[in-house]
């Protein structure tokens, strides 16, 4: 038994074959499907001031 099993630590694991830039590119797709879309902007068109002719 090693010393690492004697101390009840769990063994740690490294990821091999992955590029940073599959994982830059996973995190980039995440952060844009976890992110809600923009409000829309409001139309100020339609509610144009109306014009007062001066006194």
């Amino acid at each position: 038994m090693s010393a690492t099993e004697s101390k009840g630590q769990p063994p740690s694991f490294a990821v091999a074959g992955v590029s940073m830039r599959d994982l830059l590119a996973a995190g980039e797709a995440a952060a844009l499907i976890s992110t809600p879309p923009r409000a829309p902007d409001p139309d100020f068109s339609e509610r144009a001031p109306e014009r007062r002719e001066a006194a």
